[in-house]
């Protein structure tokens, strides 16, 4: 499907990655990973055709159809929800239009003999056909499933996008991409917006893709659910294994101890063979030994170690003043939101120095309970803070918060104060800004790097209470790690909120779980919790019983093209049935005009023709019905 050959690219005279090559091809679902700012966007950019390489080429399929998901998307607002899915079929949406004025010049004209008239037919025929191939008339059933798969209720279909968040309208522009039937999808980070179930949903989706997928995820479990095969993206070269993440990662370090324990090898008979060259080339009798020897040097073929690169930002939380022994207390706390109630009367003691992790399914109120807490919105009841509590916040959509058009220092710096300004190059050095880096941009920056400098300005103002919410979105497995080695050396209070039980474990000694707008207490760490529901993950927390149905996928044991003309048969078969039931509905109706009154219905102009052709013509269908039928058993 797509063949990369010896692609380079480089920014500000460095390489992103240089002369590298792969292949892509039906039924591969890769997890495309690596450190934030490795170049993972630019490969989906460029294999987008959004973005130009400085040399390689990519060869694909004629008419190869791509759909990509990128992390920030323009959305144009005054579209209900269906209508922006609806985006999806283009092609569909115009021959719709083209139908309906051909169709309005056929009522409204009476040259019935005419060549034009005769004309007008062929193309509302022709149109038709196309339509049928396209699956016209299967769209707005699959955009429905579709939509309700990512979450969406049918009450949301006619609401218009403005009225939903930024994360709302991603699973928007992921329904189309879907609806689309591309070849090949590139997905970058798709599931930062979705809650579990939708997730979950997601997966069963990828899973049975006929197409290729490439996935730029930090979502370890998401990965190797999904996922056939891993290419790292590291120090400017790619490393490609037929496997998925976790396996991947133990296959790397499997060759590069082999690779590593060679080398060693090798450089001992080097050395050797040198010491030897040395011994003989000051001996005239053995001149010609050492040239040998010298020769045989020559010709070895240097064993390398694949690099490593191990740099990661240095993360220490600054701790303020000691507080109270009390730090929050709420009372009564409830929010709605219109009519929707989402917390209801929750009461809420945190001592100093609790460790809390807030769980739960999404929409629950972990997140309103987070900006209520740092009084971000209103809410009914009492909340207040105790003595000298001072809160550090990192909201789910911190990055959000920053100026596009500022640079990374700019930032930085108008974010400091008197007595820190002096040191905001070395927080952006401890967060991998160096150099020239610390003059990009932040609308160039990725997701990941993003959350970095999110994370940097933190650490301008001292706090003793920390509240995160969702924190490891965007960022790489490595900086995770950083992140929360950091929070378990933090010495004041922690609120987190996540779905991540790896990140997690460790971290906290005190749980809540959201349900129902009320709140539950765990007196122990996640695994405890997760042991008390008697479930292994907080995936199965959160999931619901209702099971989404998965769309209707096509066989994965054909072959790509068999799969198309399978799907084109079932198209096709689907627009002759429908065009079958309208005829026997307009014969049906014909025949009782009859019984009622032969005389005057035979008497119109023209009638026997059209009567015998409405009979001809459903004659054809019901043949071309079998036919279809009998292509579809073939497969």
């Amino acid at each position: 499907m797509l063949n990369i050959h010896n692609l380079s690219i480089s920014f500000q005279g460095e390489y992103l990655f240089e002369e590298i090559t792969f292949k892509l091809g039906a039924g591969d679902r890769v997890g495309l990973i690596g450190k934030n700012g490795a170049g993972k966007s630019t490969m989906l950019k460029i294999l987008s055709k959004e973005l130009e390489p400085d040399s390689g080429q990519i060869a694909a399929d004629k008419n190869l159809s791509i759909g990509f998901l990128k992390q920030d998307i323009d959305f144009e607002f005054g579209k209900t929800v269906l209508e922006e899915s609806y985006e999806a079929f283009k092609e569909i949406k115009a021959l719709e239009a083209n139908m309906e004025a051909i169709n309005v010049q056929l009522a409204e004209r009476t040259d019935y003999e005419s060549e034009s008239y005769n004309q007008l037919m062929v193309d509302l025929n022709e149109a038709q056909h196309q339509y049928e191939i396209l699956g016209g008339y299967n769209y707005q059933g699959n955009t429905e499933k579709i939509l309700q798969g990512l979450g969406f209720k049918r009450d949301d279909f006619n609401k218009l996008t403005d009225t939903f968040s930024g994360g709302w309208r991603m699973r928007i522009e992921l329904a189309k991409l879907l609806l689309q039937n591309n070849d090949v999808l590139l997905l970058d980070e798709p599931t930062n917006h979705l809650d579990i179930e939708s997730i979950i949903w997601l997966e069963g989706f990828l899973k049975s893709y006929s197409g290729a997928v490439v996935i730029v995820s930090h979502d370890k479990m998401f990965l190797d659910h999904v996922t056939n095969r891993t290419i790292e993206i590291s120090l400017g070269r790619i490393y490609d294994y037929p496997k998925p993440y976790s396996e991947f990662l133990i296959l790397r370090k499997e060759i590069r101890e082999q690779q590593m324990a060679a080398h060693k090898n090798q450089e001992k008979q080097i050395q050797q063979t040198e010491k030897l060259i040395e011994k003989f080339r000051a001996k005239a009798s053995k001149a010609t030994m050492a040239q040998s020897l010298i020769k045989k040097l020559d010709k070895i073929d240097r064993i390398e170690v694949d690099e490593e690169d191990n740099s990661v930002m240095t993360l220490n939380f600054p701790i303020s003043i000691t507080p109270g022994k009390v730090v929050i207390e709420a009372n009564d706390v409830s929010k709605h939101y219109g009519k929707l109630q989402v917390l209801n009367n929750i009461n809420l003691t945190v001592a100093r120095d609790s460790k809390i992790a807030f769980v739960g399914q999404n929409g629950q109120g972990k997140s309103t309970l987070a900006k209520i807490i740092v009084n971000e919105i209103e809410h009914q009841g009492h909340l207040a803070l105790g003595h000298n509590v001072q809160i550090g916040y990192f909201a789910q959509n911190q990055a959000e918060y920053l100026d596009g058009n500022k640079t990374v220092h700019d930032t930085m710096i108008d974010a400091a104060n008197e007595t820190n300004r002096t040191k905001v190059r070395d927080i952006l050095g401890a967060f991998l800004f160096r150099g020239e880096e610390v003059d990009k941009y932040v609308r160039v920056l990725s997701g990941g790097e993003r959350n970095r400098l999110a994370l940097a300005k933190l650490m301008l103002q001292p706090f003793n209470v920390l509240v995160m919410d969702e924190p490891t979105n965007h960022l790489d497995i490595k900086s995770k790690n950083v992140l929360k080695d950091a929070l378990n050396r933090f010495e004041g209070t922690l609120i987190l909120v996540s779905h991540d039980r790896d990140f997690l474990q460790g971290l906290t000694n005190l749980v809540y779980e959201f349900k129902d707008q009320k709140i539950k207490e765990y007196l122990g760490d996640i695994d405890f919790y997760l042991q008390q529901r008697n479930v292994e993950n907080l995936r199965e927390v959160e999931k619901r019983d209702v099971v989404k149905e998965q769309p209707k996928q096509v066989d994965n044991n054909l072959s790509y093209e068999a799969q198309k003309q399978q799907k084109s048969l079932k198209n096709k078969l689907s627009k002759v049935e429908a065009q079958i039931t309208q005829l026997e509905k307009d014969i049906k109706e014909i025949d009782v005009e009859l019984a009622v009154n032969y005389d005057e219905t035979v008497s119109k102009p023209g009638f026997f023709e059209a009567y015998q052709e409405k009979k001809a013509r459903l004659e054809t269908l019901m043949e071309e019905w079998e036919t279809i039928q009998e292509g579809l058993e073939h497969f």
